[in-house]
Formats: structure tokens, sequence, C-alpha cells
């Protein structure tokens, strides 16, 4: 028999609320519950107060649900509901009161960002983390691009992440990268559609729950944009620099300029700008064609005071390492194509950013 919603609910009844007695379901902080294929997900909107009572109650909560008859996977996640004026338009978010606080036994954290989506930030993120492991350093890569992860392929991992004691996760390893992706804890396919605060939640998961272990430098690959997940990330967590990927083109430098100015506003330094597909080689005749212009990230670089780190080229090995799941860097650590990546790894050793 199939579980349904209703049975779900009647299973989380015998779990009570800490804030007021009741069980959770008639308390009203089960939200947001969907029940698909066996496979059910919810929030516990709680106190952001109350954080650390409630979070036996989110395990519990899972722990009920999987000994239920028809139930695949659980995914429950605590997330705060606070009633708040609303903000005005155009005002830059105030800083948080709460520092941002380190990784236990990670060293350096990079972010790795791009204005739009589409100019390969993901491809740069793999290969770089690939470029530092060659040239010796541990290195980890988180994957925070929730709503279109792609490290999991980039990669070459399809194992689950472990969680023996359902609250620290085991992350998953590849190509000498130590690596977390939303993507490794959905079916494939699947769309993520969560709400800010749900974002958040699962950030967090992923940096504090993970057992990240002793790194010299943990990549995170964000999401393109400047919003929640940015965020959150600069204002939680100490990170150590940004970098920020585009292509040529004035399109995709008109948001590259944007986060710059919002890492610059959340007091993350910016280590400089990586021009991806900057030109192609025709692998016939050898011509070069600049498809999407030439030089427009250096100039923009210049413009705003921060180091060009690399032009990479647009190369279909590139793209095919990267479906196939070992980035160039680790397939081809030798040609021309890795060394960009590589060259890119020693100026960030060499200033001491990783």
């Amino acid at each position: 028999m199939g579980i349904t919603k209703e049975r779900a609910l009647e299973a989380l009844r015998g779990i009570k609320d800490p804030a007021t007695g009741d069980d959770i379901v008639s308390a009203g902080i089960v939200r947001g519950m969907n029940v698909d294929s066996g496979i059910v997900r919810f929030v516990l909107e709680i106190n952001p107060a109350m954080a650390k009572e409630y979070e036996p109650v989110r395990v519990n909560a899972e722990f009920a649900l999987n000994g239920v008859s028809g139930v695949k996977e659980v995914h429950a996640v605590l997330t705060a509901h606070e009633t708040k004026a609303p903000p005005d338009l155009g005002k830059s978010p105030k800083p948080s009161s709460r520092q941002p606080e380190k990784i236990p036994g990670v060293a350096r954290v990079l972010a790795l960002a791009s204005g739009k989506g589409g100019v390969g930030k993901s491809t740069v993120s793999a290969n770089l983390a690939c470029a530092l492991v060659a040239e010796g350093r541990r290195v980890g890569l988180l994957d925070a691009d929730v709503y279109g992860p792609s490290q999991q392929r980039m990669l070459g991992v399809s194992e689950r992440p472990s969680s023996p004691d359902g609250k620290a996760i085991i992350p998953v390893r590849n190509h000498g990268v130590t690596m977390m992706s939303i993507g490794l804890m959905i079916e494939e396919g699947r769309a993520v559609i969560w709400r800010g605060p749900m974002l958040m939640q699962a950030l967090q998961q992923m940096l504090r729950q993970v057992q990240w272990g002793s790194l010299d430098c943990l990549i995170v690959d964000l999401p393109p944009g400047t919003g929640d997940v940015q965020m959150t990330l600069a204002q939680r967590t100490v990170v150590d620099g940004a970098i920020i990927v585009s292509t040529p083109q004035d399109v995709a430098l008109i948001d590259a300029r944007k986060g710059v100015d919002m890492f610059k506003k959340l007091n993350v330094p910016v280590l400089g700008m990586i021009e991806n597909m900057s030109t192609h080689i025709c692998s016939n005749c050898g011509h070069e064609e600049h498809i999407f212009g030439h030089g427009g990230v250096a100039e923009e670089a210049e413009k705003l005071g921060v180091p060009l780190l690399a032009e990479v080229p647009l190369h279909l090995d590139i793209r095919i390492a990267a479906d196939h799941g070992t980035p160039l860097v680790a397939a081809s650590p030798h040609s021309a194509h890795a060394r960009v990546f590589r060259d890119v790894a020693k100026k960030l050793m060499v200033n001491g950013h990783a």
C-alpha cells in the first residue's frame, strides 16, 4: 500500500512539539508536505531561537516516517518563519548581526560565482578543484547550486552520501576531491522547489553537518545571481575569497559587475575574474575565432581593480570530459587546456588563497 499524505501526517502525531506540548501536526509546524512515489518531504516551521530543541524533533520525525510501509525516503528541513515588515526595495541588505564562523577542519573557503547562468562556472569549479589536488592540496567541493546541481555528473559520482547517526553526513570522494551536492540527495531529473528559508537551511546543513575532514580549501560552487544562497554563505561562514566567472560578451559582463559589487558589500574579497569560452580554435584548420568576443573580462577586471586569473578557451575536450565525469584536469593533466586551470591553482597558492 502506497504512502499518502494523510498516513504520513498520522505517523507524525506521535511526536511532541517542545514549545506547545501538542503533537507537531496539531501545533501547526508541519508545513509544505509533499508525498510522491514513496518520497516524503516537508518543513518544520519553528521559532529560530529554539533551533537546537527542534533538531531532535526533526530527526525523530524522519525516523517515524521511515518506519511506515511504503515510505522510501524522508526529507525534513527546519526553517524559521519571522513576521517582518516588507523590505524597502532598492536598499542594500543590512549586515547580519551574527558573526561568520569558520568550518571546522577547513583552512580556506573559496566561492566560485557568476552573475548569470550558462557561463561555465561549474565546469571551472570542477577543474579548479582537480587542479588544486594535482598541486598537492586537500580539496573539497560543495555544489551549492541547489536548483541546478551538476557536480555529481562532472565528478562522476552517483552514490548517495551516508549518515550513520542520522545527523552527520559523510561526503563522497572522486578524483581526489571530497564532494557534496544536493544532486546526490534527490532523484535525477526531479526539480527542487524550495523557498528561501529552505534553501538557507539546506546550505547550512551541507556546510555544517557534512564531515569535510581536514581540507586546505573548500570550493563552493554557487548558483548564478545575487540571491539567498550567496548572502547566507557570506553572512554565516568565513569566506576567504570569491572568484567571478564570465564569458566576454557585454550581456554576461553586466551581471558579472553585480556579482563583484555583491561580494564587496558582503565584505568578501574578490580574488579575481576568469574569462571562460574566451576563444575557439578550429580542430580542422586551426583558425582562431572569438565567438563571444574577446578581452571583455580583462577590461572589466581592470576597471574593477581585480586580477584577471585566466582566459579559458572554448574547447570540445573540456565539455566531453565534464560530461563523462572526469574533469579535463584529471583526464589529461598535462594538456594545454588543463595547464590553464593549473596555472590558476598555482596563482591562488602563491598568494595564500588556497
